[in-house]
């Protein structure tokens, strides 16, 4: 079972450097439909770290998510347009980006429920990552459990990948939509 699910996740991140080095947004690769959509691509992947920081008492988090689709699911929770490429206010953007992920990255240490702060999101090629932090994480995680159900509003066939790191160990899972909820024990 674990080297299945270790199969099918160096095949998926091979599939998605593959799609991002081919630069299948249209925004890099000029290409719009007559219509003036974007073309749809034909994977819906996001990538969650969480990384136990013991010396600053925190638990990282990170989310690579398509900008594309990320930007559709904005607007949709939003009801105004979200350009996450020039976003025009910064803090508003952050803010709606803390909404959106705060209500479906949902992350319980140890039974107690914690706190999503953003540090900041940055654009990189196709994607934006997204940067928060737990803080008073004050041992290390037995157990982290997590409910992560980013953009399945919008895509039915979105896949969410996760990888937990804690006292080096780092433990991997793929939820597909509609599985939301993960455990990770150390």
């Amino acid at each position: 079972m674990v080297i299945k699910l270790y199969n099918s996740l160096r095949i998926l991140t091979l599939l998605l450097s593959v799609f991002i080095s081919m630069g299948f947004n249209p925004r890099y690769a000029g290409v719009d439909n007559a219509d003036g959509t974007s073309p749809v691509h034909p994977i819906f992947v996001s990538v969650t770290e969480l990384n136990h920081n013991p010396a600053d008492k925190t638990l990282e988090i990170s989310c690579k998510i398509f900008t594309d689709d990320f930007e559709a699911v904005l607007t949709k929770a939003t009801g105004s347009k979200v350009d996450l490429f020039n976003p025009k206010d910064t803090a508003l953007t952050g803010r709606q980006i803390t909404s959106y992920i705060s209500k479906h990255l949902v992350i319980t240490i140890d039974g107690k429920p914690a706190k999503l702060e953003l540090i900041g999101f940055e654009r990189e090629l196709d994607a934006v990552w997204s940067y928060f932090e737990i803080s008073q994480v004050v041992s290390t995680p037995r157990n982290i459990s997590v409910m992560n159900d980013l953009l399945y509003d919008n895509f039915k066939e979105q896949i969410n990948l996760m990888h937990v790191t804690v006292a080096g160990k780092r433990k991997s899972t793929k939820l597909d939509h509609p599985e939301s909820n993960a455990n990770f024990s150390f």
